[in-house]
């Protein structure tokens, strides 16, 4: 992988906040233009770090997300509801997530990267229920619920949906 491409741009407005964003396959780091070329170095390498820090929460990988799972069955399903894996998968267009209880595997749809954490966590606690209830009856309903953002989740979801594709998708 190349080395990351970093462009500084001081600015004498800005006088004590530093930030960054990424821009394509840049990032921008704005720094207040009395800063030092010492400071500058330690800034730039500490908004590098916190971006990266930022993109992994929001792009989780299969491990952690296994690790997500096991939290939220520990938390809300009284541990009884653990899978074997949990991973993305590209195939999914038209669903969220999915799961195959005989096996314990849950999969999330790659369109979740970059979702806030709430709703990925949505997504895996369905999944999750379906580990303990095959169906969408009163009983899976109340588990789910037990989710604290579940009705918020399940919105954002559907609004995003409509959104896109101008209909609402399903776990």
């Amino acid at each position: 992988m190349p080395p990351e491409t970093v462009e500084v741009r001081r600015s004498t407005r800005r006088r004590r906040t530093v930030s960054a964003y990424r821009d394509g396959d840049k990032t921008i780091v704005l720094l207040p233009a009395g800063l030092s070329l010492t400071d500058e170095e330690q800034w730039v390498r500490r908004m590098l770090d916190r971006l990266a820090a930022k993109e992994q929460r929001r792009k989780p990988s299969d491990d952690d997300l296994l690790d997500r799972a096991t939290d939220l069955a520990t938390r809300y399903l009284d541990g009884k509801a653990f899978p074997t894996s949990v991973r993305w998968v590209e195939n999914q267009r038209h669903r969220w997530g999915s799961c195959t209880p005989d096996h314990g595997t849950i999969r999330l749809s790659t369109r979740l990267r970059g979702m806030p954490a709430w709703v990925v966590d949505y997504v895996i606690m369905h999944e999750l229920v379906h580990l303990l209830v095959p169906s969408h009856g009163p009983r899976f309903w109340e588990l789910v619920e037990r989710y604290p953002r579940a009705e918020r989740a399940r919105g954002f979801l559907e609004g995003f949906s409509m959104g896109v594709n101008g209909s609402v998708e399903e776990c």
